[in-house]
């Protein structure tokens, strides 16, 4: 039997990979699931880094309001992003949230790999005929999917639309 070896030309969260072998192209759709706790970081993150330099600190109402995101819940996810050094904290009345580092050194991966571990979990046992070439198959789909996502950084993500701005 030939062995075929792909190479994945496209890579994003969502979309469509590209799949080669020597003989044929087959576009597949691929639908990759962060969880909700993934996007409100994304966005909290991006909310913060808006303000990025300023030195007035986000308060986490303020932020939940505006990034639509449960007040309670978001404690638990600022938590996890100041125990992984994305953002620090200060208490008492003139406490608040801001980014530990500036929007461009931060990247998705890292985001991701602090909220949810792996970018693309893997689950493939290697097992029967062609569980090996299955499981290398997803594993440079993997790879592809954490390089791309070590090229966005926070900064990526920022909406800087004045209209929408919000000033902390």
């Amino acid at each position: 039997m030939k062995s075929c070896r792909f190479r994945v030309l496209k890579t994003a969260i969502t979309g469509y990979f590209r799949l080669l072998t020597q003989d044929w192209a087959v576009s597949v759709p691929l639908r990759v699931k962060l969880s909700v706790k993934v996007d409100y970081a994304c966005r909290v993150l991006a909310q913060l880094a808006r303000s990025f330099g300023a030195d007035d600190l986000a308060h986490i109402e303020d932020l939940a309001r505006v990034e639509a995101v449960p007040a309670n819940y978001l404690v638990q996810i600022l938590s996890e992003l100041r125990n992984g050094g994305l953002i620090v904290s200060k208490r008492g009345k003139q406490g608040g949230y801001a980014l530990a580092r500036s929007p461009a050194e931060i990247s998705l991966h890292e985001i991701v790999r602090l909220i949810e571990g792996e970018v693309l979990e893997l689950n493939g046992s290697g097992e029967g005929f062609s569980g090996r070439q299955v499981d290398a198959v997803w594993a440079g789909v993997r790879e592809e999917l954490e390089h791309h996502c070590r090229r966005i950084s926070l900064e990526d993500m920022v909406n800087h639309s004045a209209e929408e701005m919000y000033y902390i």
